[in-house]
């Protein structure tokens, strides 16, 4: 009699011969951006957030007629208040606070580069596989605080600042403007 086969055991490939395939980067930044443009439109009862055409390098390798540029990594409506920069999966730890040459602080330069262009608050949004998305700004906000880095960024959790009311997000929200 023959021993029987753990076929549990012979699908499990991951030893020394075995490489985990990679997650494609581009396309997970592109899905966080679709899902982060939804749960916008869906908090702000709209269908103008989407994700930015060809969102990434696209910016910095074109050159664009100024009515056409768009800035920031979605498309918001007009009188939203804030660029929208939007991270995911990018291994950012706690310690990348002290180092100055770390993702996170290319992360807020290149928020803070859309904001000067666009003439807008910006909104660096995070992130982390498997966790919450947080928001990074330079403003202190009325949402519930969750950390503050270098007495210069306030963090918060997305859905935290989500639930401050929509005139905190929209320019002239009381003359007649509704979301």
């Amino acid at each position: 009699m023959s021993k029987k086969i753990n076929t549990n055991k012979l699908l499990n490939l991951e030893n020394e011969f075995y490489k985990k395939p990679r997650i494609n980067s581009r396309a997970k930044g592109n899905n966080f951006e679709r899902a982060l443009a939804k749960k916008l439109n869906t908090r702000f009862n709209t269908k103008e957030f989407c994700r930015t055409p060809g969102s990434g390098a696209f910016g910095t390798t074109h050159t664009l007629p100024e009515h056409l540029k768009i800035h920031g990594d979605l498309i918001t409506p007009e009188a939203f208040k804030f660029v929208i920069e939007a991270k995911k999966g990018y291994d950012v730890k706690l310690e990348d606070v002290w180092r100055e040459k770390s993702d996170l602080y290319a992360f807020i330069e290149q928020a803070k580069r859309d904001a000067k262009a666009s003439k807008r608050e910006w909104l660096l949004i995070y992130k982390k596989d498997r966790q919450k998305e947080i928001v990074i700004t330079e403003k202190n906000h009325p949402a519930k605080e969750q950390l503050r880095i270098h007495e210069k960024y306030y963090v918060y959790l997305l859905e935290d600042f989500l639930s401050l009311p929509n005139e905190h997000f929209f320019e002239n929200f009381n003359d007649g403007f509704s979301y």
